[in-house]
């Protein structure tokens, strides 16, 4: 499977901007440069009119460049291989790839080969939400992940000793790459499923539910989650702006959940929900 990157040059007060717009035709990774950003869709989603369309709404309020280039599957592994940096979150876990040596000082490590998935820790949603986990009591609990990526946050919730651990991604290939990252965790009990709200219909509530995807998708599928949500379960969401949270306050009080609190960082959220 083949990818496009898009590599922008636009002022840092308009990225944000850019990045929701982009979300909308279907990129679903991004990462900071120096320039601006780049940004990667499944070459099969790739859209050039559609991305010509968006920006030219943005001409009169700022000014932005951008390449595109298709990746190879191989060539990106190398990338992601020669730039992996290993991260330490909230001073108690280590994330890093399998090239890495495991630090001394870690209370969790955990390794992830992350190929083309998203979630390696280093975006600001996942970190948000790793800190968030590590408020959560997850000793014994029923989890899901949804939109697990690279599976980090249902390895998280093993690290922090939940009992039955289910994931869920859209993307074939990334299902592959959880279900590897899980087992290399020593978490292989951990059950990816390929699809959406779709494949937790009927399921045994979940003590915690964890979805880390973006705004439309949250607000879409939030009644799916809360009817597999135990009562006073939790509900822990990122994937969007601050300006976004109140949205999503408002849906999660229809909904009968109630807001308990939220970390940003860099404008990401992640949110706390509890279940009445």
């Amino acid at each position: 499977m083949n990818f496009i990157e898009v590599a922008l040059q636009v002022a840092p007060d308009f990225a944000d901007i850019l990045i929701a717009e982009m979300a909308e035709l279907g990129f679903d990774t991004f990462e900071d440069t120096a320039e601006g950003f780049n940004a990667y869709i499944n070459e099969a989603k790739f859209d050039q009119e559609a991305l010509d369309e968006m920006l030219a709404r943005y001409t009169d309020i700022m000014q932005v460049a951008y390449q595109v280039q298709r990746i190879e599957q191989q060539n990106w592994n190398e990338e992601w291989e020669r730039n992996f940096e290993q991260l330490f979150i909230a001073d108690q876990v280590s994330v890093r790839a399998s090239f890495h040596e495991k630090p001394a000082n870690a209370k969790y490590d955990i390794v992830i080969n992350p190929k083309m998935s998203f979630g390696t820790g280093h975006h600001e949603t996942t970190t948000l939400m790793i800190e968030n986990q590590l408020t959560l009591d997850h000793q014994g609990k029923r989890v899901l992940d949804m939109g697990c990526g690279t599976g980090i946050l249902a390895i998280m919730a093993g690290e922090l000793g939940a009992a039955d651990i289910i994931a869920v991604e859209i993307e074939d290939w990334t299902v592959e790459n959880a279900r590897e990252n899980a087992q290399l965790n020593n978490y292989p009990g951990i059950d990816v499923r390929l699809g959406g709200a779709e494949t937790i219909e009927g399921e045994k509530p979940f003590d915690i539910i964890l979805a880390n995807i973006n705004r439309n998708v949250l607000l879409e599928d939030m009644p799916a989650y809360v009817t597999v949500l135990k009562p006073a379960g939790t509900l822990l969401l990122s994937g969007f702006y601050t300006e976004d949270l109140p949205a999503l306050q408002e849906r999660a009080t229809e909904l009968g959940l109630n807001y308990v609190s939220h970390r940003v960082k860099n404008n990401w959220v992640s949110a706390i929900f509890k279940n009445s």
